[in-house]
């Protein structure tokens, strides 16, 4: 197994953490993994993206030109990566805030209210754990609990009684997902 991922979005959408949070977790399954993030100087309301993979085999670079799986939190990366995404790939996007849905007939493509979860949860940091939740319902490549285990080796101690809150927010972003 070797899953190839980008997750793109503005700072602060918690793109870089998802990618985080999805590492470790493999990490979690004795994995290998890469993560690379990139973003611009303004980090908040600039642009953000990490890749991750994440494989059973060593891997051979970090750095690549398409993807198994990319995940969009904005138009912007919707534009920039819609064509990135390899033959047969799963784009995953939010709606809030997409004016041109993608257009690619030969991918899956999930559309996520993602954000309009968010309203229900009356968290908006739970952005992230929702989006996280949407993918792994289409792509189980680590379970729950070795997401909630690199949830705890990411966050502060200060911030676990938040645990809860964002494994809910995953089996929310789960339950968005329709077969």
């Amino acid at each position: 197994m070797k899953e190839e991922i980008i997750i793109a979005g503005f700072g602060g959408q918690g793109v870089l953490s998802m990618g985080k949070i999805l590492a470790y977790s493999g990490l979690m399954e004795d994995k290998e993994i890469t993560w690379m993030p990139s973003y611009g100087p303004e980090q908040r309301g600039g642009t953000a993206n990490v890749t991750v993979i994440i494989s059973d085999d060593k891997i051979s670079s970090p750095i690549l030109n398409a993807y198994d799986t990319v995940i969009v939190l904005n138009q912007q990366s919707l534009d920039r990566f819609e064509s990135k995404v390899k033959p047969g790939g799963i784009l995953i996007y939010d709606s809030y805030g997409i004016h041109h849905a993608p257009t690619r007939t030969d991918i899956k493509v999930y559309r996520v209210d993602g954000m309009e979860a968010t309203f229900t949860m009356k968290n908006a940091k739970t952005y992230n754990m929702i989006m996280l939740g949407a993918y792994l319902k289409v792509k189980p490549i680590v379970s729950i609990d070795s997401v909630m285990n690199g949830l705890k080796h990411t966050l502060p101690e200060r911030l676990h009684h938040l645990l809860p809150m964002n494994e809910d927010a995953i089996r929310k972003g789960m339950a968005l997902i329709k077969d």
